[in-house]
């Protein structure tokens, strides 16, 4: 006795197990998360960052790509007894804007994917 497809498969629940989704349709949403997701890092790549510390003392400015731009000094923050101080106010600067670009980046992903794509993973 032959045995009846019924489009189903060996499981019973056919494509059904997706919650009801079309397949083509989550096909195409991942595309297009992935287009947006791609369009925003390339603008954050190229976005910059500023930060400070020491009151102003050390400002350095970042890309993105989290490559420095620049490093400015207040020249009265220079003291030759203290470069500790300088070293420690570059270092922190530098995190900071860093910071702020990770951040950033970490926000726009969230909007570009929706928080996720349900029913996809």
């Amino acid at each position: 006795m032959a045995r009846k497809f019924n489009g189903y498969g060996r499981g019973g629940a056919g494509m059904g197990g997706m919650g009801g989704m079309n397949m083509n349709a989550m096909i195409k949403k991942a595309q297009k998360m992935q287009e947006e997701m791609v369009k925003a890092q390339e603008e954050l790549g190229n976005k910059e960052y500023t930060a400070t510390s020491g009151g102003g003392a050390v400002t350095a400015v970042v890309k993105g790509s989290n490559q420095l731009l620049s490093l400015k000094l207040n020249p009265e923050v220079v003291d030759p007894d203290d470069i500790e101080m300088l070293e420690d106010l570059i270092v922190t600067a530098v995190n900071q804007a860093l910071k702020q670009a990770d951040e950033e980046s970490a926000s726009i992903m969230r909007q570009a994917t929706g928080g996720g794509m349900p029913g996809l993973f």
